[in-house]
């Protein structure tokens, strides 16, 4: 199972649209909140998750998703359940994956030393060493998937579904998707 981790804070319309395009593609996703319900970034939209992150065995995980706005983040570094699921698939060699701002707890877990990571601008300095690109586009280096946020929620959701159903799906549930300019 995909597991993606919510707290409150968490950027909405990116952590949605990845949950929402990964079960486009039939795959399980489980959302994890550090308890109870989730109020979400700065629309105030509440989401029920299906469970605790205390709850999750990493055993049963095939990639970790960590969205989250600056507040979110700040919540998920400190949790100690989210910091023992991240190490535990981290190790495992299974993927983690992190928009928004969320790279910071992959760079304060020193996660990223050493690796490239997109960082959502202003929090650079903050990610212990790793070779910065501020960019829009997703970047996959080893086991470890980042994206800038806002803006490159459905390229990060697509290279999600790429790394774990390959490129035929991804570009299936790319031909799906309706693009409006307003």
């Amino acid at each position: 199972m995909i597991v993606v981790c919510f707290a409150e804070g968490t950027e909405e319309v990116e952590a949605l649209t990845v949950v929402d395009l990964l079960r486009r593609a039939q795959l399980e996703v489980v959302i994890a909140g550090l308890s109870g319900d989730v109020i979400t970034g700065s629309k105030g939209i509440r989401i029920l998750p299906d469970c605790r992150i205390d709850e999750i065995d990493s055993s049963d995980v095939e990639m970790l998703v960590l969205p989250g706005g600056m507040p979110g983040t700040i919540n998920l570094l400190a949790d100690e359940h989210v910091d023992r699921l991240l190490r535990e698939v981290y190790l495992a060699g299974r993927p983690v994956a992190a928009i928004c701002a969320a790279p910071l707890i992959l760079g304060q877990k020193e996660y990223l030393i050493d690796k490239k990571a997109i960082c959502y601008p202003g929090f650079e300095d903050q990610l212990l060493g790793a070779d910065i690109q501020i960019s829009a586009k997703v970047i996959v280096d080893g086991n470890v998937i980042t994206s800038k946020g806002l803006g490159t929620a459905i390229d990060f959701s697509l290279a999600l579904i790429e790394k774990l159903k390959g490129k035929e799906e991804a570009n299936r549930i790319q031909k799906q998707i309706c693009y409006e300019t307003y």
